[in-house]
This record gives structure tokens, C-alpha cells and sequence, in this order.
């Protein structure tokens, strides 16, 4: 069982030390500029404003799962007009991406719309947590948001349920998107950790 707890905290921690790793600066640049670019945040406050949850945190997702593709669907990458066939299967088809998008954001483990914390450590995590929990099962930090920073250096899930230690993501991370789209967008920011989460970040040390 992750102590979520824990994780949050790991994760706020490896925000505070992230350095992204500096020959992928340009990819880094040039990804984070399509997803602060006005009409693809539009779309994403669109479905934002239906879920809860931070356009930034959508875009990010979008990325990782789809590399952006407004025909593919958040939840798995399958084209979101016929029936998924990878995990979650049978999603679909849907009217639109905006469609689809809520559908992967409510309905779709780890029913994302259902979280709250959306500081830096709570954001991550479940971003982690859409992913899958392997990673923080090995005590490794999860590619899917610290690839190509100073925070991953190897490991993967190569198929589901296939760990390789050796593997590399070379998908840009998360964490090193989000850095770069708040220099971009001023708008970008996660919340303060209120007096609760200092607590449970106490009693979890």
C-alpha cells in the first residue's frame, strides 16, 4: 500500500531540487510553448472548468498520453472517435476531444476530478497516480513526471506489469514541462500548503 502521504511529500521535495537536463532545453522549450499557446489553452480551460481540474495539469497530460494530438484520447492515446483498446478499454467513441477529455478526467481511474490538492507535491502525485503506482512501489521516482531532470535516471515499464530497470523514458516529463510553461504563463501556479497539509506532512516524516 503507498503512503500517499509520503509521496506527496517525495514529490514536493524532488520540485524544490529539479534541474531538467540541459541538452533537452530546446525540445523542452518548443513542447511547453504548443501547450501554453492560447487556443490550446482555451481547450484546456474548457474541460478544466468542467472537472476541476488546473488546465496546466490537463495540458501536461495530454502531452505524456497523446503528445497532443486532438484526436487522440487523454485517457490512453486511442483515437477518441472509435472504441479504446488500451487501458481503459472500451471508452468511446465521442463527439469531441473536450468529450472524451472529461470522460478520461471523471469516469477513468484515478478519477482525477476527484482530487484536491493542487500544490506542487498533491499535483504531482496525481499525475503519478494517472500513470500507475509502480514507480513509488519500487521507491524510484515516476519518468512520466521527472523524466528529463536531474530527478530520473533510468527505469520503466517497458508493458504493463513489465518493469526494466535499465529502460529509459525519453519522453519529456512533467515536472520539467510545467517549470517551463510557468515561465511562460504567469498564470501557471500551484496552491499553498495550507495548515492541514503541514500537519499530514508532519506526522508523515
Amino acid at each position: 500500500m503507498i503512503n500517499i502521504a509520503l509521496l506527496k511529500k517525495a514529490n514536493a521535495n524532488r520540485w524544490q531540487d529539479m534541474r531538467v537536463t540541459t541538452s533537452l532545453v530546446p525540445m523542452i522549450d518548443k513542447t511547453s510553448s504548443r501547450l501554453v499557446d492560447p487556443d490550446a489553452k482555451a481547450r484546456y480551460v474548457a474541460v478544466s472548468d468542467k472537472t476541476g481540474i488546473p488546465w496546466f495539469v490537463i495540458a501536461v497530460i495530454h502531452e505524456r498520453e497523446a503528445s497532443q494530438s486532438w484526436r487522440a484520447n487523454l485517457a490512453q492515446g486511442d483515437p477518441w472517435a472509435a472504441v479504446s483498446v488500451h487501458v481503459p478499454k472500451g471508452r468511446g467513441p465521442f463527439k469531441s476531444w473536450e468529450d472524451a477529455a472529461i470522460d478520461a478526467l471523471v469516469n477513468c481511474a484515478p478519477h482525477a476530478a476527484k482530487w484536491s490538492d493542487w500544490t506542487a507535491g498533491g499535483a504531482f502525485t496525481l499525475l503519478e497516480e494517472y500513470n500507475g503506482l509502480g514507480y513509488a512501489a519500487r521507491g524510484r521516482p515516476s519518468p512520466y513526471v521527472w523524466a528529463s531532470t536531474n530527478q530520473y535516471v533510468k527505469g520503466k515499464f517497458i508493458a504493463d506489469g513489465h518493469y526494466d530497470p535499465n529502460a529509459i523514458d525519453h519522453q519529456l516529463g512533467c515536472a520539467a514541462l510545467l517549470g517551463r510553461m510557468a515561465q511562460m504563463d504567469p498564470t501557471i501556479s500551484f496552491a499553498d500548503i495550507d495548515e492541514d497539509e503541514h500537519q499530514l506532512q508532519a506526522e508523515a516524516a
